[in-house]
């Protein structure tokens, strides 16, 4: 079998893929564009790819092709269609990240929650030293014990973030997207319950018809103006301009976001233009990318393609 990865640099250099050598001829390659893909999929019995487009342009030249693995749960740059009509297999990990993406959760939400971007500031440029007292007060914090957290997306990742946060002692409520969703240990509420009631909201639900644009300025508005608000689901689950806005205009305390709507992140994204930079968290889509989740997602993508070896012979 060819092996052939075509954005193994979405992986991590640190992540060892030998064990891949074990399974056929492989071939590694960091980037590929769509034009470099066509040649390089050309004799590759299995692709690897995270995003990268499979389609009929990009696999037109690929004649041997029998299997595509990709290295994400997201399936969406594939052509399903045209994989079905070329009797091309495809394979997704699901639940690789669930522990990894809660810890972001959390750092995220303490980061913001207890001012320490001012904190640390404050430390580092020389204020404290000769300070009158021992600590210091001027931005003041709350503890989340006995506030309300609600989470969009009760899947696996948020009903961990659940079980996290009811040990802090929050009292948690979500809302179902798709209105199919329940589940008894935690209180189901409508959109603008959620909204009105949570003192801290976080995403974690795929990007679908019903939740793309879903935080949009109405849902900000809805929102307690102490409020904070993270985004580890997908990128346009979010306006981005309308939370720049609400941000600006002192709408909601604070707001982090793992994810964006183009990744990597483009010069005029309006959220660039938030003044009080201390009152938003952005990380480069890294809540999944612990080395061990990724080890993980590796591992799995090795044992679909072994067993897929099996089931040809």
């Amino acid at each position: 079998m060819n092996i052939v990865f075509l954005d193994a640099d979405t992986i991590g250099r640190d992540i060892s893929l030998t064990h891949f050598e074990k399974l056929g001829n492989v071939t590694y390659y960091g980037f590929s564009t769509p034009e470099e893909m066509r040649e390089r999929a050309a004799d590759a019995d299995i692709l690897i790819l995270n995003k990268m487009r499979a389609d009929a342009f990009t696999l037109e030249k690929a004649s041997h092709l029998k299997l595509i693995c990709v290295t994400a749960t997201g399936t969406n740059n594939l052509d399903k269609n045209y994989l079905a009509a070329r009797g091309i297999e495809w394979r997704n990990v699901a639940g690789y990240s669930t522990e990894c993406v809660t810890q972001h959760t959390f750092a995220m939400l303490l980061y913001l929650f207890e001012k320490l971007a001012y904190y640390d500031n404050y430390v580092k440029s020389g204020a404290y030293i000769g300070n009158t007292t021992f600590t210091h007060f001027s931005n003041v914090f709350h503890e989340i014990n006995g506030m309300t957290w609600g989470i969009i997306g009760l899947g696996a990742i948020g009903k961990r973030v659940a079980q996290i946060a009811s040990l802090f002692g929050c009292r948690v409520i979500y809302y179902s997207t798709t209105g199919k969703n329940n589940q008894p240990e935690y209180e189901r509420v409508s959109f603008d319950e959620l909204l009105s009631q949570s003192d801290i909201i976080s995403v974690h639900a795929p990007l679908t018809a019903q939740t793309e644009g879903l935080m949009n300025r109405d849902a900000f508005q809805k929102m307690k103006k102490s409020a904070f608000f993270l985004n580890l689901g997908r990128g346009p689950i979010v306006c981005e301009q309308d939370l720049a806005d609400a941000l600006n205009a002192h709408e909601l305390a604070a707001a982090g976001l793992d994810v964006l709507c183009a990744e990597p992140m483009c010069a005029d994204n309006p959220l660039l233009t938030v003044k009080e930079s201390e009152r938003l968290l952005i990380t480069p889509h890294i809540a999944w990318a612990g080395a061990e989740t990724r080890s993980r997602l590796m591992d799995i993508i090795w044992h679909q393609i072994e067993d897929f070896i099996k089931a040809q012979a």
